[in-house]
């Protein structure tokens, strides 16, 4: 799992880069580049990493589900995720 502080982190940055979405969409298609150096560098799309809902763990993240492909297996195999079965031929 991970660290409680990198979760939060990660939740702190979805809020900035949506509090601030709109406003440098404006100052993009302005073509204002100043003033889109002088907002917080965290509230850039491209700084969030994708990671775990429920654990935190930023590597195997599965988009579809939001966790990640650990956690995936263990909720397919005990039958927690609707239509999910583990396949046998």
């Amino acid at each position: 799992m991970a660290k409680e502080s990198m979760k939060a982190r990660e939740v702190k940055r979805q809020k900035l880069v949506d509090k601030y979405s709109e406003k440098r969409e404006a100052l993009k298609a302005a073509g204002d580049y100043v003033a889109l150096q002088k907002l917080p560098k965290n509230s850039c799309p491209v700084r969030l990493r994708n990671r775990c809902k429920l654990t935190g763990r930023p590597r195997g993240y599965m988009r579809q589900f939001g966790i990640s492909r650990v956690l995936f297996r263990d909720m397919a195999l005990f039958g927690k995720i609707p239509g999910i079965t583990k396949s046998s031929w």
